[in-house]
C-alpha cells in the first residue's frame, strides 16, 4: 500500500481576504497581521500531522512494502526440487555400472555352484562374466586397446572413474572421499584375487573342476562384498556432495 502525502512547505499564500486588504487599505494592518499569523498556524499544524504519519508509516513497514518471502512464493516451482532431480540423475548414473557387475558376479557364482557339471562353453561363460564385472581394473585382465590407453595416462578403470566423478565436489581430506578411494583400492585388489583363483582353477581340467569350482565361487563371493561397500560409499560422496551444492546454491 502506497500513501502519498503532500504538504505545502513553501510560503503560505495570504488570502484573499488579507490581499484585498493590502490592496485597497480600507482594513487597519493589525488585521492584516492577524490573518496571517493564521495563516501560518494552519500551515504548520498541517506540517506537524504529516511528520505524525509519516513516523507511523515507518514503525509498520509491512503497510509500505510487501513480505519479500510472499513475493517469491507464487509461480516458482523452487530449485529444491530441481536439485532433488539432479542428485536421482547423478547417483543412477554412477550406480549403474556396479549394478552390472553385480548381477555379473550373482550369475556367475549360479553356474558355479550348480550341482550338474558345466560344458567348456559354460565355463567360458563363467569367465567372462567375471572379466565383465571387473570393469577394466584388472591390469592383467585387460584387452591390448586398453591397455594402450592405461599407459598413455587415461583412467580405464571404471570404479577409479566413479569414485572420481561422486566426489569432484569434496575436499581431498574428506572423510566420505577417503572411505570410497579405500574401498576401491579394496574392490581391486579383491577383483585381481578372483582373476589369479580362476587362472590357477583351470577350470576346463575335468579332475580338479569341483575343487576350483568352489575356490572361484568363494572369491566371487568376496567381491560381491566388496562391491556392496563400494556402492554405498560412493552413495555417501553424492550425499556429501550434494549437501555441499546445496549450500553453495542457497
Amino acid at each position: 500500500m502506497l500513501v502519498a502525502i503532500s504538504c505545502v512547505v513553501a510560503r503560505p499564500s495570504v488570502p484573499k481576504t488579507v490581499r484585498a486588504a493590502l490592496e485597497t487599505e480600507t482594513q487597519p494592518r493589525k488585521h492584516v497581521e492577524v490573518e496571517v499569523e493564521k495563516s501560518l498556524l494552519r500551515t504548520i499544524a498541517c506540517s506537524r500531522r504529516n511528520v505524525a504519519l509519516l513516523s507511523l508509516l515507518s514503525q509498520v513497514p509491512s503497510l509500505a512494502r510487501p513480505s519479500g518471502a510472499h513475493s517469491i512464493s507464487f509461480g516458482i516451482s523452487g530449485p529444491k526440487e530441481w536439485l532433488r532431480e539432479q542428485k536421482r540423475k547423478a547417483s543412477r548414473f554412477l550406480i549403474a555400472p556396479i549394478d552390472a557387475s553385480r548381477e555379473s558376479l550373482r550369475a556367475a557364482y549360479s553356474m558355479l555352484t550348480a550341482t550338474e557339471s558345466q560344458n567348456a562353453v559354460e565355463l567360458d561363460e563363467i569367465q567372462r562374466l567375471m572379466r565383465s564385472a571387473a570393469r577394466d581394473c584388472v591390469v592383467d585382465d585387460r584387452n591390448s586397446f586398453v591397455s594402450f590407453q592405461a599407459n598413455t595416462g587415461v583412467e580405464v578403470c571404471t570404479f577409479s572413474l566413479i569414485v572420481k566423478n561422486a566426489s569432484s565436489l569434496l575436499d581431498d581430506k574428506d572423510p566420505a572421499k577417503l572411505e570410497a578411494e579405500a574401498t576401491l583400492t579394496d574392490l581391486v585388489r579383491s577383483l585381481t584375487s578372483l582373476d589369479g583363483v580362476t587362472k590357477d582353477a583351470d577350470l576346463q581340467l575335468a579332475s580338479s573342476r569341483w575343487h576350483g569350482k568352489k575356490k572361484v565361487a568363494e572369491s566371487v563371493n568376496n567381491v560381491i562384498s566388496s562391491l556392496d561397500k563400494f556402492e554405498q560409499s560412493i552413495k555417501n560422496c553424492l550425499e556429501r556432495g550434494n549437501a555441499t551444492r546445496s549450500i553453495a546454491y542457497f
